[in-house]
């Protein structure tokens, strides 16, 4: 198993999330990611709501393989950085346990620096130190 700076890889990580450029944010998630990697999101409050309405005890969301999770993260960034202003930044001490990386991130104004939010993600890595899963609890 490749040995990964959990710190760096938080950095990485959520570095992706602020890239403008469509090419070069496929080429960060390609060098991030494992092929078959899965992003999983625990969903907004909303969407839970609207969710148990109809029936649904415990929804979330999920993007598998390169294509879907390009989708999910340039939709994250128009939404976020180019509608909202923010941009995403990762907080210190990731750690990690084996092939489980814990960090936190946090959502934060260009307009005033101010943390607006933000939250938190556990990551799977594969044998390469490339992401396989990754959980991610905004709000935490």
């Amino acid at each position: 198993m490749i040995e990964t700076d959990p710190q760096q890889l938080a950095d990485g990580y959520i570095a992706q999330w602020n890239v403008r450029d469509a090419v070069e944010r496929r080429a960060v998630i390609e060098r991030l990611w494992a092929e078959d990697g899965t992003h999983i999101l625990h969903p907004p409050a909303a969407i839970r709501e609207t969710a148990a309405e109809l029936g649904f005890d415990h929804p979330t969301l999920e993007a598998r393989g390169y294509d879907a999770i390009e989708t999910r993260v340039a939709r994250s960034y128009e939404r976020f950085v180019e509608e909202q202003g923010f941009v995403f930044r990762a907080r210190p001490g990731a750690i990690r346990l084996n092939d489980v990386v814990r960090i936190g991130w946090e959502v934060v104004s260009t307009a005033t620096g101010d943390a607006m939010g933000g939250g938190s993600d556990i990551l799977v890595v594969d044998d390469n130190g490339r992401i396989k899963t990754d959980y991610m609890f905004p709000g935490s």
